[in-house]
């Protein structure tokens, strides 16, 4: 079997794996669950990744419209002193999290995703190309089963 051609063009060094997700991105296309049995909110949002710091970081500002306000969260991605590619999130409600690159190719070959330990458990966020344009976004909990998915987004360029 062939392998697939990669559709994202990925640049140089560890953090060359983001370069395909640098630029301002929005959706209005979103499955986001607070739980797994809640129903889906509406609400749209801006995913910006910039480079910073001499590229040593890539900076991540996600801003959510849930229509009654916006929540903001700031990132920020770079190796970290193990030599790992490595999130810091801060978020407007004044939480944080952080996390490390891991691997997500049950997802899609060329998904990217980091995995963190949260107080309610271990999540997994992750970004793959859409073949026909933008990217996909998900947010995962780890259950006993597998994956459990409760968030999904569809990114365009803005």
């Amino acid at each position: 079997m062939a392998k697939a051609k990669p559709v994202w063009k990925k640049g140089r060094g560890k953090l060359g794996a983001l370069d395909p997700l640098i630029g301002q991105w929005t959706t209005k296309q979103v499955n986001h669950r607070t739980g797994p049995n809640a129903p889906p909110l509406k609400m749209s949002c801006k995913r910006t990744f910039t480079r910073a710091l001499r590229d040593t970081y890539v900076v991540l500002r996600a801003e959510w419209d849930f229509g009654g306000g916006a929540y903001l969260e700031d990132a920020y991605i770079g190796v970290d002193r193990d030599g790992k590619v490595h999130f810091w999130s801060f978020t407007s409600d004044g939480k944080n999290s952080d996390g490390v690159i891991t691997d997500a190719s049950d997802l899609h070959p060329e998904a990217i995703a980091f995995e963190a330990q949260m107080p309610a458990g271990t999540a997994r966020m992750a970004y793959w190309p859409d073949e026909d344009g933008g990217f996909h976004f998900v947010v995962e909990s780890k259950t006993k089963k597998g994956w459990n998915r409760f968030t999904e987004h569809h990114y365009i360029l803005a």
